[in-house]
């Protein structure tokens, strides 16, 4: 049941209806047992592989409160009894033991993710070695739960969180099981936090008009980025990457271009749906995109893209890898072979390489992947590594770094570096990848194909090429507001009535009328749900 469908539509107006007419203090159930249900539909009998998650992540992490809590009481009640390097021993006796069941949940946890998604990639290298003496490791096609790379993320967020003493363990496992698969970021994210999403889930909400209208408002606007613009201007972005051996460079990288395009309208119309969903239970979602095209580097763009995702990768990686002791030595001995400058950055700068690399790998098993990680890792540290080269160029050209022109120029650079490396993340695989954008610079000065009738050829009629334009121009107008710190939403709530709903109708009949509909045309497919 995608959330484009009627029937989710349908769903959720039972779901919202129930919610609201059950005791406040009852009404957290409502939202468990309606995403069981969700997840059911979508995952049948694969909701235990979820649920096992769920369990042994709720007992590791009280597992480490125990210890710890056990640990305390001993303290204090042998406080005069221990010398100051007996308490030291035992608290670091205590924090090993955490650390030892926090390790066997996150082994746990995230060898499900492994084995489930990732066994027949990792079976394949040993198998390019082995194959010629005739030993296979024989591949498995596992079915994915839906949501799996997100919910296992979230997961270990938590049972690290509470090693971390951030805040203590749940006590209920079935309100820890609602944290675990609330239905709205099940699918695709965002990749919540305990301590800003558990309390909201667990409270009950009165019902709010407001709350009803912005949610709502949310969900039509996330309706219509998916079925206006990112699944029209998937037509032509398909056939381009299907058979980018018939089309000039200048097409093969229109088409990179359409897919940074669509899997943004896609992505973030998934969110919008997501947070309007929340937003109607009184529930607040983090924000996961802020105007990612408006950025001004690759680095700038990875704090605007995918938001949760970065926040998760920097505070659960970068910097455990960056702060750890074998790191600083790393530092200690780059800065004598390097000199200062380089060597005390190589650990930050290989902290980050690694993140990169994981965040590739994240998004499926496969080298493509992994590449497309390795792109933005090497733009990230070689824009860090040249900012002062950056900064001695513009004043050379006595360009003022808040100058039109040059926030113009940082943010169409970072456009072309970011849709280059949509070859990696979108090609059928590394090779095809590599040649498209070898390709890319083949005739690439004959713009012929812009004026010769083939941007008609690409499944798109003249007519739904004005309409794909007009969505993208109205998503860069709405952004570039959003970038001014002005709220749309807000503005249409001060409107009278006749206007507002005026707007209202607008869209749905826009979203009729437009959408992407039809036989052997598949809306339903979220681009990151496979994620």
């Amino acid at each position: 049941m995608a959330f484009v469908s009627t029937s989710f539509i349908i769903f959720l107006s039972i779901i919202a209806l129930v919610y609201f007419l059950v005791p406040l203090n009852h009404r957290w159930k409502v939202l468990l047992i309606a995403s069981y249900i969700y997840f059911w539909i979508n995952s049948e009998w694969l909701l235990v592989i979820m649920f096992a998650t769920t369990a042994v992540t709720f007992l590791t992490a009280a597992f480490i409160q125990k210890i710890f809590h056990n640990s305390n009481q001993f303290l204090q009640a042998n406080k005069s009894l221990l010398s100051p390097k007996e308490r030291k021993s035992h608290k670091e006796q205590a924090k090993l033991r955490a650390k030892r069941v926090l390790l066997g949940g996150v082994c746990f946890d995230l060898g499900l993710l492994l084995v489930l998604k990732y066994f027949n990639f990792f079976a394949s290298i040993p198998n390019q070695l082995l194959g010629q003496f005739g030993i296979v490791i024989p591949q498995v096609r596992f079915l994915l739960p839906i949501g799996i790379s997100f919910y296992t993320l979230q997961a270990i967020a938590y049972m690290t969180d509470v090693y971390r003493g951030k805040y203590e363990a749940d006590h209920d496992f079935f309100k820890f099981m609602l944290f675990m698969s609330y239905f709205p970021q099940i699918v695709q994210g965002p990749i919540p936090r305990y301590n800003q999403l558990a309390h909201q889930l667990y409270e009950g909400h009165t019902f709010s008009y407001q709350r009803l209208a912005f949610g709502s408002q949310l969900i039509l606007w996330g309706f219509l980025k998916k079925l206006i613009i990112a699944d029209r201007i998937a037509i032509p972005t398909n056939l381009i990457f299907d058979n980018y051996q018939d089309y000039s460079g200048i097409i093969v990288f229109l088409g990179a271009v359409f897919y940074g395009i669509q899997v943004y309208a896609d992505f973030s119309g998934g969110m919008d749906i997501a947070r309007g969903v929340s937003q109607i239970f009184g529930i607040e979602l983090e924000l996961n995109f802020r105007q990612p095209y408006f950025s001004r580097s690759i680095e700038d763009f990875w704090r605007r893209w995918h938001i949760t995702l970065g926040g998760w990768m920097r505070d659960y990686v970068f910097y455990p890898l960056s702060l750890s002791k074998s790191f600083a030595k790393l530092g200690k001995h780059a800065r004598n072979i390097f000199g200062s400058f380089f060597g005390k950055r190589l650990p930050a700068f290989l902290s980050m390489f690694i993140v990169y690399f994981l965040v590739g790998f994240w998004h499926g098993p496969e080298w493509k992947y992994i590449a497309y990680g390795v792109w933005n890792g090497v733009f990230i540290v070689a824009g860090i590594l040249l900012t002062d080269v950056y900064v001695a160029v513009r004043k050379k050209l006595r360009i003022p770094e808040q100058s039109a022109s040059w926030r113009f120029f940082q943010i169409f650079r970072t456009f072309i570096l970011v849709s280059m490396g949509r070859f990696f993340s979108r090609a059928a695989d590394l090779s095809a990848a590599l040649d498209m954008f070898k390709r890319m610079w083949t005739d690439w000065y004959d713009l012929s194909p812009l004026f010769n009738g083939s941007m008609t050829e690409l499944n798109l009629d003249t007519g739904n090429w004005l309409v794909l334009i007009a969505g993208i121009v109205l998503l860069l107008v709405v952004d570039s507001l959003h970038e001014r710190d002005i709220h749309i939403r807000e503005h249409i709530a001060q409107q009278n009535i006749i206007f507002r709903w005026s707007i209202y109708y607008a869209a749905c009949i826009l979203l009729a009328i437009f959408g992407i509909y039809g036989p052997g045309f598949d809306s339903a497919s979220f681009i990151y749900a496979q994620f």
